[in-house]
């Protein structure tokens, strides 16, 4: 037979008469450890979580107030609930103390059955957030899990109407996620890049071609190299992207996951010097995800064999990207790329 382990109370007060009471009233319901001092309370949490801590607030050195601001800012023990102890009942410690994240007050001399209530109260609370917070991730788990095979599909969809480019978004995506990697370890662009959502971001590139599902298949799929009005038309498809994925966003109040997307169908064609499309803008004007697609997407089509022409060598496509830095491309992620192309062409050769 298994037996459930008693929660974990941590009972802080300077006053060894306070710590005696309060773990005669709570040792047969819960496994009750006394700290003389936040010092010790703080020691102590190295090796033990508590499930709730009952703290003193008038203690020499630290006292309770300044011991819970610490809690609140370490991601270890924010979420621990904290019952201050106090002789005091002046509303404005109360006030305070609620403000810095306190749970709860317990005047001493304390009351046996108010203590064991509250306590009781608290951890009821807690539990029933756990519970809750666990929900809310599976949900969101799944919610993500069908964003992205709606995304894979809807990706899969244009890429079997476009026939020549031949699993492009399988070998972007993955080299995307080689590139992001990259930028991340070396620090370029990395305030930026830590705000995103990298798996998410990956995933919502897949759409980067979406707006090609507006494209005549007489010219996606033409045997030959396109006319100019016909390059036009293709041109249209990074504009009719961002309005798609607009419209998407739309119906579902600014999915994050959509907005990566947005960035990445609209403006992996702009430049950096200017002369790309659909808006022609310069520089850091370009989002972002644009400007780390361009390559992605440039190197891609280079090394891939089209109706109109053979593919180029690795190092002819590295030789082309790198001759157009600060023209096509951002210099800096272009210098990123240089540094790591070996991976690109390791996993050119996988798939």
């Amino acid at each position: 037979m298994s037996y459930m382990q008693p929660k974990i109370i941590f009972v802080v007060d300077d006053s060894s008469v306070n710590l005696t009471r309060a773990k005669q009233v709570l040792e047969d319901s819960y496994r009750v450890l006394t700290l003389l001092s936040a010092a010790r309370m703080f020691a102590l949490l190295e090796r033990v979580t508590p499930d709730i801590i009952l703290l003193d607030i008038e203690m020499p050195e630290m006292d309770g107030f300044t011991a819970l601001q610490k809690l609140k800012e370490s991601e270890k023990t924010k979420h621990i609930p904290v019952i201050f102890l106090t002789g005091s009942g002046v509303e404005s410690m109360e006030t305070r103390g609620l403000e810095l994240g306190a749970v709860d007050f317990v005047l001493k001399p304390f009351s046996d059955s108010a203590l064991l209530k509250r306590i009781s109260h608290h951890l009821h609370i807690k539990k029933f957030i756990y519970k809750q917070t666990l929900l809310l991730k599976e949900k969101t788990r799944q919610l993500e899990q069908l964003n992205s095979s709606i995304i894979s599909i809807v990706a899969e969809l244009v890429e079997n109407r476009d026939r020549p480019t031949g699993k492009h978004i399988e070998r972007s995506t993955k080299y995307l996620r080689i590139l992001i990697e990259a930028m991340l370890e070396r620090k370029v662009y990395a305030n930026e890049l830590l705000n995103w959502d990298i798996e998410v971001a990956i995933a919502s590139a897949q759409l980067h071609d979406v707006g090609k599902i507006a494209i005549s298949d007489l010219i996606l799929n033409k045997p030959a190299r396109l006319t100019k009005e016909e390059y036009e038309q293709i041109k249209t498809h990074a504009a009719t992207g961002e309005q798609i994925i607009d419209s998407m966003i739309m119906q579902t109040n600014g999915c994050v996951f959509l907005q990566n997307a947005k960035y990445f169908a609209g403006y992996h064609h702009e430049h950096w010097d200017g002369s790309g499309y659909p808006y022609g803008l310069k520089e850091d004007n370009i989002p972002l995800q644009g400007r780390i697609m361009a390559i992605v997407d440039v190197y891609d089509a280079l090394v891939s064999e089209r109706v109109y022409k053979q593919a180029l060598s690795h190092e002819e496509a590295v030789n082309i990207i790198m001759s157009e830095k600060g023209k096509y491309f951002d210099p800096k992620i272009a210098d990123v790329f240089f540094e790591i192309h070996n991976s690109f062409q390791s996993e050119a050769m996988r798939l």
